[in-house]
């Protein structure tokens, strides 16, 4: 596919990418998103990132960045364009993403799930936050601090390997007196 040569393809692509971002009705991230967009179709990456920068610079999309990564997520605008063009979208299309779209969200939603980061605030200073979040909501939160960098990417790392163990051992020790 070439970026300049097929004005339809393009304007499918774009549609593409506004039609998953409204399936998903919340923010996502740049890897995530475009792993949903190959899930159903045949992407170059490059061209990827060319429709979300025109989505973006036309209103369609808005994003933000947080720890290094990039969020995003439909406008009001975005949807109503959709609405207007969702037809240009070839019905196969739109079945793959209906029939890919519950077990790549569900994949996407796992691992999006379990949140830890570390923030420096000095050398030997480190604070730690690890979650668990699910439908947009924090249902269990920790905090910590750790006195080397390697230290607290070690507690960030195992948390995101071992959070589905550590949380009910830590609910367990808080609920039993022992």
């Amino acid at each position: 596919m070439k970026l300049t040569s097929d004005d339809k393809t393009l304007a499918e692509n774009k549609v593409l990418i506004l039609y998953i971002l409204n399936k998903i009705g919340k923010p996502i991230s740049n890897d995530s998103l475009l792993n949903l967009v190959l899930a159903v179709t045949d992407m170059n990456y490059f061209y990827f990132q060319q429709f979300l920068l025109d989505l973006l610079e036309n209103g369609y999309i808005t994003n933000y960045s947080k720890d290094e990564h990039s969020f995003y997520d439909i406008t009001d605008f975005g949807k109503q364009t959709l609405n207007l063009t969702q037809d240009m979208l070839p019905g196969i299309i739109k079945l793959r993403v209906d029939s890919n779209f519950k077990s790549e969200l569900e994949s996407f939603e796992n691992k999006h799930s379990v949140i830890a980061e570390y923030i420096p605030r000095s050398e030997n200073y480190f604070d730690i936050t690890c979650k668990i979040v699910e439908r947009n909501e924090t249902i269990f939160e920790i905090k910590t601090f750790a006195g080397s960098p390697n230290q607290a990417k070690e507690i960030v790392d195992n948390w995101e390997k071992h959070a589905d163990e550590m949380y009910p051992a830590i609910l367990n020790i808080l609920i039993n007196k022992k």
